[in-house]
């Protein structure tokens, strides 16, 4: 009976399919905005506004906006990958980003609000890198891509009232994104690619 349950216990991972939720992680400025956009996207589980890249633990949004501990903004989504692609997520990241920026986002100004891909492992890590080889070839714009790609570090979660800012707010979010010149620059950028 014990070599039984040894030879299954041994055959049934093998034999399982590949499930489970994944985590993405990316930066693109004021995270309000990034999750309004991943929200959205089926297959999309949840978003956690946070921050990553610091120094500080268990940073707070005073101590992070001041810009003294070294923390970006991101997005932390969980996703299906039986319902949604990482490539998928890559490309509403960068369609979704002014990628010609280094320490700024649209209005928003600080090493805070640099954009970045954050990978969780060597295969996000591939297919992150050819997402922005085939931009840097593909780009409706001039200016060079500036977007790092690192290696996921702790993530923090932001305090509450980040979370789901576009929807419990809805009548601010609008005002600020829209007066941010997120949308006009994004058109701006990516023209055609956003309006398909």
């Amino acid at each position: 009976m014990n070599r039984l349950l040894l030879v299954l216990a041994l055959l049934l991972p093998a034999m399982a399919p590949a499930q489970g939720l994944h985590k993405a992680t990316f930066a693109a400025g004021c995270f309000w905005c990034t999750e309004e956009v991943f929200d959205k996207i089926p297959g999309v589980t949840a978003t956690v506004s946070g921050y990553m890249g610091g120094k500080v633990k268990n940073p707070t949004y005073e101590q992070v906006s001041a810009g003294i501990t070294g923390h970006t903004e991101v997005l932390q989504v969980t996703y299906d990958p039986a319902k949604v692609s990482y490539e998928k997520l890559l490309e509403a990241f960068w369609l979704n980003h002014d990628p010609t920026m280094i320490d700024r986002q649209f209005c928003d100004r600080g090493s805070q609000y640099r954009p970045g891909i954050f990978t969780h492992d060597a295969e996000q890590r591939r297919l992150a890198d050819a997402s922005k080889a085939k931009w840097e070839k593909e780009k409706p714009f001039r200016e060079t891509i500036v977007t790092p790609i690192e290696p996921a570090g702790e993530f923090w979660k932001a305090e509450d009232y980040h979370q789901d800012y576009h929807l419990k707010n809805p009548v601010r979010y609008r005002y600020y994104s829209t007066g941010c010149g997120r949308y006009s620059r994004l058109d701006e950028l990516w023209g055609k690619y956003r309006k398909k």
